[in-house]
């Protein structure tokens, strides 16, 4: 990839796992607009449930991390959260009709394996026992196996689980060491002996642009990681948003690579999966040619929510459950509040615990789905999308901010191929897709905002 390509477009972008992005979210969404969403969403599509729970608590905090979470509490505190959990999932389930069914249930964080697995299997059976799945539905978990045991990998089953993400993040010990990641409490050979076992499918989670990393010492990472053969291999690029995390300016002190660097370690790993037989999926993701997110990439069906990426069968309305948790529905997204203490405290008033939210019109509906598409499938075909939502294809331009001068810039600099009916990111230009999606974005400059580099 050149370097001038690199220099240009190494900008500030959102990372679109939403539309409007999150720091559109406002407060005059309140626990009565949720309410009302959540009643509305029950004629809305998509009709499958999708469940997210937020698990703020780690047992150390890694410098890197972005998310929403803490280091452990008093034993009281994570008691008293984990009641309100249960209790904030009483509150939304008899809102839902009970002819949908369940698609997904995420378990994120924070880490979730904190908490005992009896734990884990109390909340999924909270929900599971309220309404059917449909078949083979995706019950997953994040896992940091740092502080996982064998026993803990074995009891993840009984806990009604199917599917597994390994958090590694670097074979190399220095690099942990650097971001204060644990290494894994058994080795990685024995998790996946297990996992297999049990018959659990397993993800590999894996960040580059880390401090100490390299090409080469990231290709020795995912030469390791393919030789264990994992279902998905992630590759996430670090986001470095230290306004978000102060811990992230650790990581300026012992330095981070390059614009140049990062992306050689995401080239060198790219090229290793696809040598190896794995296909790429939207911006991170490499999956088996078996694997039903391929099958959904080639048809042009592959799908996103606050989850990953998923394809129609397993997708749903997203109903978050914690601290932080945002749901994401049909017309509108709500996000609870990120103070555990006020969290407890208005669950256990029987309150839904919104922070803020925003609810979407028409125009932003439009923006939403044509963004989708591109940062799932790289493509963009109009009149299909104007077969889906309804809606003209003159209305669906004029909603977004589709502009010619900045799509020829693009396919000038080798990004796109476009004309009136399709666009296409081109195969070497994947890394900037999130800058074209960024040109169809009415709101991006609508006010003052900060966003972590699309490189």
């Amino acid at each position: 990839m050149k370097q001038e390509l690199l220099n240009k477009y190494s900008v500030p972008v959102p990372r679109y796992t939403s539309y409007p992005p999150a720091n559109f979210f406002n407060d005059s969404f309140t626990a009565e607009s949720y309410k009302k969403a959540i009643v509305e969403s029950n004629n809305q599509d998509p009709q499958h449930i999708s469940v997210y729970i937020h698990i703020p608590f780690c047992h150390q905090l890694c410098y890197y991390c972005g998310c929403n979470s803490q280091k452990f509490r008093e034993k009281e505190t994570v008691n008293a959260y984990i009641d309100a959990l249960k209790k904030e999932i009483k509150m939304v389930l008899p809102l839902l009709n009970k002819n949908r069914k369940i698609s997904q249930i995420h378990y994120g964080g924070g880490t979730p394996t904190s908490q005992p697995v009896a734990v884990l299997k109390e909340l999924n059976h909270l929900i599971l026992s309220e309404f059917d799945c449909i078949e083979n539905p995706e019950i997953a978990i994040e896992c940091h196996p740092g502080f996982m045991d064998e026993s803990y990998w074995e009891s993840l089953t009984d806990a009604g689980f199917n599917r597994v993400s390994i958090g590694i993040q670097d074979f190399n010990e220095n690099v942990l060491k650097a971001v204060n990641r644990r290494k894994a409490l058994i080795s990685i050979e024995q998790i996946v002996d297990i996992v297999k076992s049990k018959g659990l499918s397993y993800n590999m989670d894996f960040i580059y642009g880390l401090p100490l990393q390299t090409a080469d010492s990231f290709a020795e990472t995912i030469e390791k990681a393919i030789s264990l053969q994992p279902d998905r291999l992630v590759t996430f690029s670090y986001a470095h948003v230290p306004w978000v995390n102060k811990l992230q300016t650790k990581l300026e002190e012992i330095g981070l690579p390059t614009v140049s660097v990062k992306n050689g370690m995401y080239e060198v790993a790219k090229n290793l999966l696809s040598d190896a037989g794995y296909k790429t999926i939207g911006l991170d993701h490499f999956v088996k040619p078996e694997d039903e997110l391929y099958a959904a990439l080639k048809s042009n069906k592959l799908h996103r929510n606050f989850q990953g990426y998923c394809t129609r069968r397993t997708t749903g309305q997203v109903y978050a459950f914690g601290i932080t948790g945002i749901s994401q529905l049909a017309n509108a997204y709500s996000q609870n509040t990120k103070d555990i203490d006020l969290y407890i405290e208005q669950v256990n008033k029987g309150i839904f615990p919104i922070a803020k939210g925003y609810i979407l019109n028409e125009e932003e509906q439009i923006t939403r789905t044509v963004i989708s598409e591109l940062m799932c499938n790289y493509t963009i075909d109009w009149n299909a999308v104007s077969n889906e939502l309804s809606v003209s294809l003159d209305r669906i331009k004029n909603a977004i901010n589709y502009n010619k001068t900045v799509l020829s810039g693009f396919a000038d600099d080798g990004i796109i191929e476009y004309d009136e009916n399709h666009l296409t990111i081109l195969p070497d230009a994947t890394p900037f897709v999130r800058n074209v999606a960024a040109s169809f974005d009415k709101l991006i400059n609508t006010k003052e905002n900060r966003y972590s580099k699309s490189i």
